[in-house]
């Protein structure tokens, strides 16, 4: 394993910081008179700008090291999931978009009270804040454990903690000031990092290899890893999952959860807002083909000697923990410069993700919980809300941290999946949004009572099929394995089913 950082390293990060530092405090001079400027800028973000956020928010340090994993381990069906996502972006932009400019939306869960009243609004959100606590937490959590085993070799629980601090620092110097406005234009800055830092290494990782290109593919195509399409029943992204499960997933993401359709609701009008969706897919689709083709290159770097001249076994720990391939590659192969290039992509990877999250979770409980609370006992104007805005901010990044460090030391000290769950806890959520959605636009049926309902049997249903629940005994008994997507698919249908029972508006 290579040394700790090197000084051209600690010039590469210090440099990276020297710019985050800049940029934040010429965005914190963005002018935010009230709580619609500060979260949707006032309706007056350009469309592209919108949709390059969209980009960075859909992206973590997860994704960053994620990507590569998974064709290294498998093979390109993963790009089938971002098809998908094209159709459920093509779906937000015609659907729901439209529908949340209509009622000049600052939240997404306005739509509820329009359909179903105040009492959906503030159920939604609260789900949406609870399930955000948790997934945003331990992505945190994730990026910080990257962070700490390159830059201090360890994952000792104060370097993690520090790690978490510069992160949370990073977020919270653009979210607190400028709002989103701040929060988008410092997403441009992250996703151009991350993503040329995923560009050097992907020419480093070509250039190690003693090949030429078709060489490359022949080796790649014949032990089957640029395979697009699975067929098969229990395919994590296999066709039907990609049309089912995940289909829905991305449709909830993109439309029905506040901190990737925030950015949407900040431009001029629905128009510009349904070309920044659909631009911000055109981009994602190829970020998402870089990192594969990472994988891929690790692939032949590691498993064919004979093209990297490197024979040497590979494991995939770190004090204990398993890691990623590119994570592996980082400490033991990157050179001197690279390694602070790449620990720069993933911090960029990490903030793009928190910085968001917090504005968005701070504008749920403002616009959907504490707005209506307090105008009904008393009176506020415009700066108050404002001021509220900024101190829910504070507040959530400390939640964010103090989540991520309750899924380090789970992790590490017990045999319960809470981070497995706690990633997924915001697709347990979204069963409930999605069937709620679905009555709500297509059908005459729910009301007040059965929204609640619906949130509840959706979460409890994907809670069931978990395999440490009811989801290995079901799946040995149905002849495949219910993954996660057959467990949104179940749990929307099951929450859309409790919508049908009640009796809507004649």
């Amino acid at each position: 394993m290579h040394s700790a950082f090197s000084t051209v390293d600690w010039l590469v990060f210090g440099a990276y910081f020297v710019v985050l530092a800049l940029t934040s405090v010429i965005f914190s001079r963005i002018q935010v008179n009230n709580a619609r400027d500060y979260f949707v800028g006032g309706n007056s973000v350009p469309m592209f700008a919108a949709a390059m956020s969209v980009l960075a928010t859909s992206q973590s340090a997860a994704t960053f090291l994620g990507g590569p994993e998974y064709s290294f381990g498998k093979d390109l069906t993963f790009l089938g999931f971002y098809v998908s996502a094209f159709l459920a972006v093509w779906f937000v932009a015609k659907v729901l978009i439209p529908r949340f400019y209509a009622i000049r939306a600052v939240t997404v869960y306005e739509l509820l009270e329009k359909r179903y009243g105040s009492s959906a609004k503030k159920q939604a959100g609260i789900m949406f804040l609870v399930g955000r606590l948790f997934a945003s937490g331990a992505r945190l959590y994730i990026g910080a454990l990257a962070i700490s085993m390159i830059l201090f070799l360890d994952i000792a629980a104060w370097h993690v903690a520090l790690s978490i601090v510069i992160l949370m620092l990073g977020a919270l110097a653009y979210a607190y000031y400028g709002g989103i406005k701040s929060v988008i234009f410092s997403d441009i800055i992250q996703a151009v990092t991350y993503i040329g830092a995923g560009v050097a290494v992907l020419v480093y990782l070509y250039t190690s290899l003693y090949t030429d290109f078709g060489t490359m593919v022949q080796t790649l195509a014949d032990d089957g890893k640029l395979r697009l399409i699975d067929t098969s029943l229990s395919g994590g992204f296999s066709i039907w999952a990609l049309l089912g499960g995940w289909l829905l997933l991305n449709i909830a993401a993109y439309g029905l959860d506040q901190d990737m359709t925030q950015r949407a609701l900040t431009c001029k009008n629905a128009t510009e807002a349904q070309k920044s969706l659909m631009m911000s897919i055109y981009l994602t689709i190829p970020v998402a083909m870089l990192f594969l083709a990472i994988g891929l290159l690790l692939y032949l770097f590691y498993h064919h000697p004979e093209l990297s001249g490197l024979n040497k076994t590979v494991v995939q720990q770190f004090d204990g923990e398993k890691i990623t391939i590119l994570m592996y590659y980082i400490l033991h192969e990157m050179p001197e410069g690279m390694r602070g290039l790449v620990t720069v992509g993933a911090v960029a990877a990490a903030l793009s993700s928190s910085n968001s999250v917090l504005g968005a979770m701070a504008s749920v409980a403002v616009e959907d919980l504490y707005r209506p609370w307090k105008l009904k006992r008393s009176k506020a104007d415009e700066t108050h809300f404002l001021k509220a805005g900024r101190i829910a901010v504070l507040l959530f990044a400390v939640a964010l941290s103090l989540m991520a460090m309750l899924s380090y030391y789970w992790q590490r000290y017990t045999d319960l999946p809470l981070l497995s769950f706690a990633l997924g806890v915001m697709a347990f959520a979204y069963t409930g949004l999605l069937g709620i959605y679905a009555a709500a636009i297509f059908t005459q049926r729910g009301n007040a009572t059965t929204v609640p309902l619906a949130l509840a049997a959706g979460f409890m249903t994907v809670l069931g099929l978990q395999p440490y629940v009811l989801g290995d005994t079901l799946g040995a008994w149905l002849g495949f394995t219910i993954g996660f997507a057959w467990q949104i698919l179940a749990g929307t249908l099951v929450a859309f089913g409790v919508m049908m029972g009640g009796k809507g508006r004649k």
